[in-house]
């Protein structure tokens, strides 16, 4: 999604992880196939981005793909980092774990700001899901528990951001 939202009344959702391949691009994927089902895309301008330059240009993970393809969710993204203009085009920036939020309270601005950053599994009715752990080390098997967690965060936000609408 394009960065310049000025004037823009559109909620900007921005996710967040270590390198922008596993858990932001499946939540940023999940979110936006959930808005679209229900008739929303046009009220939000959804991405997500690593904390880390590891992984810049390159496509998600092949699991993160294997896990939301079994579940009819697309995923189209090229990994990013966090940027300083992030901070004021965004409303929301949500983390995948207390690192990734830690890292976007240091680098966000000190006053005034757009954006409200914290941890993407608060929204979820699940106390476990608070932390997305990342399964990147792991199997495919963590790629669908994360596939799982991130449908709830992403259902629970939904219907808390309607509310904004």
């Amino acid at each position: 999604m394009a960065l310049d939202t000025s004037g823009d009344k559109r909620i900007g959702v921005l996710f967040v992880c270590l390198g922008n391949i596993c858990r932001s691009p499946m939540a940023e994927a999940v979110f936006a196939h959930m808005v679209s089902e229900r008739g929303l895309a046009d009220k939000f301008f959804i991405d997500s981005v690593g904390t880390e330059r590891y992984h810049v240009g390159d496509n998600p993970d092949r699991r993160t793909v294997l896990a939301c393809k079994k579940h009819n969710v697309k995923v189209s993204h090229k990994g990013q980092v966090l940027r300083s203009e992030h901070f004021l085009k965004f409303d929301y920036i949500l983390c995948m774990d207390r690192d990734n939020l830690s890292e976007v309270k240091h680098r966000g601005p000190k006053g005034k700001h757009r954006a409200k950053w914290e941890l993407f599994g608060s929204y979820s009715p699940n106390a476990d899901d608070l932390i997305v752990d990342d399964p990147y080390y792991g199997g495919m098997d963590g790629f669908e528990t994360m596939f799982d967690q991130i449908t709830r965060c992403s259902e629970g936000l939904l219907e808390r951001l309607q509310a904004e609408l």
